[in-house]
Order: C-alpha cells, then sequence, then structure tokens
C-alpha cells in the first residue's frame, strides 16, 4: 500500500494534491431525504435524542456512508449542540430548527455565559467520532463542523431562526458593545470546539456561518469576518495541518471577504459561476456548488451539471458538493446517481482526450 492510499481521498484534495477525480460528500448528507433516516426518526422523534445519543447519531452518521460511499463522513449533530454547555437553554423543534428559551438579549446574560468545556457538556461527541473513524479506516474523511460566532449569535440573539434578522441588526447597529462581547466569547467556545473534535478524530471540519450572507458587506467585515479569524487562528495555533472548510450561505457578494478568514477551503453557493468563485479566489481550494435543486432534474442534467462544475474548477484544489443542503424531498436514487457520476469522473482521461484532440 503506497503513502497516497493509506490519506483518505478527501485529504488529498484538502492538501492540494492533482487528482483523477474531485472527491465528493454532500452537505445534509445524513437526513430526511433517506428512508432509513425516517424509519429511524419515528424510533426517537427527538433531533437531540438522534444527534446526542452515540448509537443512534453513529447509525444516522453512518446511512449516507453504507448507500453512497461517499469520500467524506460528515459527524450528525446540529450547529446549536454546544450551547447547553455555555449555560444557554435550548431545542431543536422538527421542521422549525433551532429554539432559544431565553434570548441573550442583555450585558448580565452575556456575562453568565460559560466558557464551553466539551468533555464534560459535549462526550457524545467523542464517541460518535472515535465510531465514525474506526468504521470507515482511511477510505472516507470524517468531518466535524461548527457553526460560526454570527450565526449562533444570530440564532440566540433572536431566539429562532429568522427572515429578518431585525433583533441582532438591531443589537449590531445599536448597542454594538453587548454584541462584540457575545461574538468574542462565542469565538473562543468554537474554536476550543473545533480543536476538540480534532482530538476526537475528526480530519477536517467545516464552519457554517449560515446567516453571514444577510450581512452588508461592511458589516460583514465588522460582526462576521474577524471572529471567523479568532477561531481560525486559535484552530491553527494547535492543529496547524487540519484542513478548515468556510460556508457562508448567499455569499456571492463576501467571496473575497471569506477567503481573509483564515479557513483552508471556502465553500461556494450555486449563485457563483464556479469558473468565476476560482478567477475571483485566487489559490484559494474551493467545495461545491451544485444547486441541491439540480438533484430533482434528469440523470442527464444531473449529470451535466457535474460535469460543467468539476471542468470549472479543474483537477486541484477541489471537493464536489453542493451549494447547500441536500433538500428533504430529493429522490434518493438521483443521490446514487451523483455519487456514482461523481466517482467515475477521471479529468486527466478527459485531458488527454481533449489534448489528441487538438492534435
Amino acid at each position: 500500500m503506497t503513502v497516497a492510499t493509506q490519506v483518505p481521498y478527501l485529504l488529498r484534495a484538502a492538501y492540494g494534491e492533482t487528482l483523477d477525480r474531485p472527491p465528493v460528500w454532500m452537505m445534509r448528507q445524513a437526513g430526511r431525504y433517506m428512508k432509513a433516516y425516517r424509519e429511524l426518526r419515528e424510533k426517537y422523534p427527538s433531533f437531540r435524542e438522534r444527534s446526542e445519543i452515540p448509537e443512534v447519531a453513529i447509525e444516522v452518521s453512518l446511512q449516507p456512508w453504507r448507500a453512497f460511499q461517499p469520500d467524506g463522513v460528515i459527524l450528525f449533530s446540529d450547529i446549536v449542540t454546544p450551547l447547553p454547555g455555555l449555560g444557554v437553554d435550548m431545542d431543536i423543534a422538527e421542521g422549525k430548527g433551532p429554539i432559544i428559551a431565553s434570548p441573550i438579549r442583555t450585558q448580565a446574560q452575556v456575562d453568565q455565559l460559560r466558557p464551553l468545556e466539551p468533555e464534560e457538556s459535549l462526550p457524545f461527541i467523542k464517541t460518535i467520532l472515535q465510531a465514525l473513524r474506526e468504521e470507515v479506516g482511511n477510505k472516507a474523511a470524517v468531518l466535524g463542523f461548527v457553526g460560526a460566532p454570527w450565526t449562533l449569535a444570530a440564532y440566540m440573539v433572536e431566539g429562532k431562526g429568522s427572515k429578518t434578522y431585525s433583533k441582532i441588526k438591531g443589537m449590531a447597529f445599536s448597542d454594538p458593545t453587548i454584541l462584540h462581547q457575545l461574538l468574542t466569547k462565542l469565538a473562543d467556545a468554537i474554536a476550543t470546539y473545533v480543536r476538540y473534535q480534532i482530538d476526537c478524530g475528526a480530519q477536517v471540519v467545516q464552519m457554517f456561518d449560515s446567516w453571514a450572507g444577510e450581512l452588508s458587506p461592511q458589516d460583514y467585515e465588522t460582526f462576521a469576518l474577524p471572529y471567523q479569524q479568532r477561531v481560525f487562528q486559535q484552530v491553527k495555533q494547535t492543529h496547524p495541518d487540519t484542513p478548515l472548510i468556510l460556508l457562508v450561505s448567499g455569499s456571492a457578494g463576501l467571496l473575497e471577504r471569506m477567503a481573509q478568514s483564515g479557513a483552508d477551503i471556502i465553500s461556494v453557493d450555486w449563485t457563483v459561476d464556479m469558473a468565476d468563485a476560482r478567477t475571483r479566489l485566487g489559490n484559494m481550494k474551493v467545495q461545491g456548488n451544485l444547486d441541491p435543486g439540480v438533484l430533482f432534474g434528469s440523470k442527464e442534467f444531473i449529470r451535466d451539471r457535474i460535469y460543467d462544475t468539476v471542468r470549472k474548477a479543474g483537477n486541484r484544489g477541489h471537493i464536489l458538493n453542493l451549494g447547500h443542503g441536500v433538500l428533504p424531498e430529493t429522490p434518493e436514487e438521483n443521490v446514487a446517481f451523483f455519487f456514482e457520476t461523481a466517482k467515475n469522473l477521471n479529468l486527466r482521461s478527459e485531458e488527454r482526450g481533449a489534448r489528441s484532440e487538438k492534435s
């Protein structure tokens, strides 16, 4: 066995190797579109049960691995999972997302937040990640993930998801001192959590700043970017070799700023053409960026879009993925076709074919 084959394929792309095909996984690949997941959900109706009881979370994480053999297997969890460890009571409502019992609106509430002690408040994470590493070996990379400071702050201040983000923007624009203190505490807690996930077996960690695309560029530079940087800088001090991915939903106007975050890989959504993303990001490695809606198309359409994305991204520093999570009603056979098509790509043979046609 060569050294290259001992390194999971996704890591080889993350380290910048030139490859025959891009590694492939899907955001939200464990979950609602799979019949096996829906059956398990009937037995464990609470999301927190499914994500915090180790044997259940392990099973959910491995369902797509067994079905499709993606190059990345991601921890089944939620970005708000660490909040109780900070002293923030929360639940995750089916179909509605996180609900924060007492939204954070005052200086006193920010002062009461505790530093995160993952070993105490999140012991199930270690059990899950270690089991995933053992199960997939070197055949896939195990990914961890966390929420970014701005997005977690948005949930904590709003109390739930929002369409307008008026409460957190009200705080940002009228009482920024409190918000900056909250963001600082969250950045330090998230950095601790990323390092813990890596120590427990995560080989790559993705940070989701899902709601940072709701900020104007100048506000992104004030309330999101510095705290992304704070997380990544702390992680790099102790774990410099672990690739870190940053996703911001609706990030077409923010790509260049995302590149300043300290992330190794930028996850690009489908509102940006991959060729344009490559031009705008320079030498940055990229992930993405198929529209999840493509998976409702015909197999020919899905194949053409995969080819288009991969051709524009090139054969170095690209992880094939959707631009966001796979949608709940997606036909499972189309997900299977997505993975099958991606894993049968051979960019080098296509390049050779193109050269021979020209000569």
